[in-house]
C-alpha cells in the first residue's frame, strides 16, 4: 500500500546514499547546483592535481604486479624472471632471443660492411654500404632465432605439461626436436646437425640459469 500513502522508506534512503556517493566522488553535492558558478566556488570541487597525468600513481600500478597466488606452480619452472605459465615463458623467450639475434646480427652486419666499402667513395655511398649490411644480417639472424626460440618454448611447454615438472632433460629433448623441425627440408644430415646444436644450446641455458638461480 505504499503507492497510497508516498514512496517507501527505502527509495528515499537509497537516493540519499546515492547523493552522498557522487557528493564525494564529484566534490559538490549535485543537488545543491544552480549554475556553473555555484560549482567553481565550492571547495574541493575543482583539485587541479585530481587533472595531472600522474596523478593516483602513489597507489602503485596493479599491472605491474605479480601476485604469488598467480605465479606457476609447476615443479621446477621457477626461472630467472616471475613466470605466471607458458604463455609468459613464450612471450619472455622468444622477444629476448629475438632482439639479441637482432643485436648480434646487426653488429655482424656493421662490421661487414666497413670491410666492404668501396675504396674512394663518397660519404653517402660509404653509409649506404654499410646500413646495407646491418639491415640484411640483423633482420636475418633476429627473424631465424626468434622462430627457433617460439619453437622451443611451444615443445618445451608440451613436453614439461605431459610430464608435469621442468628440468634440463625435457628442455634438452625440446632443443633436439626444437633443431630437427628447424632444418626438416634440407635433409637428414642438416636435421641432425641442427640437432645436436640445439640440444647443446637447451642444456647449456639450463646449466646457466641453475648457476644463477643457485
Amino acid at each position: 500500500m505504499s503507492w497510497l500513502f508516498g514512496r517507501n522508506s527505502s527509495t528515499q534512503e537509497n537516493k540519499k546514499d546515492v547523493a552522498v556517493d557522487s557528493g564525494s566522488t564529484l566534490g559538490f553535492d549535485p543537488a545543491q547546483v544552480t549554475n556553473v558558478s555555484s560549482i567553481i566556488s565550492s571547495p574541493g570541487a575543482l583539485d587541479p592535481s585530481r587533472l595531472h597525468p600522474l596523478a593516483g600513481l602513489e597507489k602503485g600500478v596493479e599491472y605491474l604486479d605479480l601476485e604469488e597466488e598467480q605465479l606457476s606452480t609447476l615443479e621446477g619452472s621457477q626461472g630467472l624472471i616471475p613466470s605466471r605459465g607458458w604463455t609468459d615463458d613464450l612471450c619472455y623467450g622468444t622477444g629476448a632471443v629475438y632482439l639479441i639475434g637482432l643485436g648480434l646480427g646487426g653488429s655482424y652486419g656493421f662490421f661487414e660492411g666497413l670491410n666492404n666499402i668501396p675504396p674512394n667513395s663518397p660519404g653517402k655511398l660509404q653509409l649506404n654500404t654499410v646500413l646495407n649490411h646491418i639491415t640484411r644480417r640483423g633482420p636475418f639472424l633476429g627473424n631465424n632465432m626468434g622462430v627457433l626460440a617460439l619453437t622451443y618454448n611451444l615443445i618445451n611447454s608440451s613436453i614439461d605439461s605431459f610430464r608435469g615438472k621442468h628440468d634440463t632433460p625435457g628442455s634438452v629433448v625440446a632443443g633436439a626436436l626444437t633443431g630437427a623441425l628447424f632444418k626438416s627440408s634440407r635433409g637428414l644430415k642438416a636435421m641432425g646437425y641442427s640437432s645436436v646444436m640445439m640440444a647443446v644450446a637447451a642444456a647449456s641455458w639450463c646449466g646457466v640459469k641453475k648457476s644463477i638461480l643457485e
